[in-house]
């Protein structure tokens, strides 16, 4: 089967559509006590919290949101962290208030929250 279509710079699209609209991912990699680590803050809560939020709010699914687990993402400085895909944008989060805010504005709008945006020069 010959796949139809190109791409754009949200990466390839077949018949002019992405599969998800959003892909976020959120970090989960945890290290040994003293290290950076996004699981020690609580990254499990907030992807718990938004995988909850984007079914709720019927975005989960093909052409929709996908929400998903990551390994170590290198950001560890800044975690917990998650990011948006096809937009390359990198999100640190506190609590349920600012997953809700990220959903609301960012998956549902199509509006970065930028309050929440992780600086770029933040890695391990």
């Amino acid at each position: 089967m010959k796949a139809v279509g190109g791409s754009s710079a949200a990466g390839p699209s077949y018949n002019g559509a992405m599969y998800y609209k959003h892909h976020i991912f959120f970090c989960l990699n945890e290290r040994k006590p003293g290290e950076d680590s996004c699981a020690l803050v609580g990254a499990q809560a907030g992807f718990d919290h938004c995988k909850s939020r984007v079914k709720s709010a019927g975005l989960a699914g093909p052409g929709g949101v996908r929400v998903n687990k990551a390994g170590c993402l290198d950001r560890c400085a800044g975690g917990p962290v998650a990011v948006v895909y096809p937009d390359e944008t990198w999100y640190t989060f506190v609590d349920k208030a600012d997953i809700d805010e990220i959903v609301d504005s960012h998956l549902v709008n199509g509006k970065p929250v930028e309050r929440l945006l992780l600086p770029p020069d933040i890695g391990r």
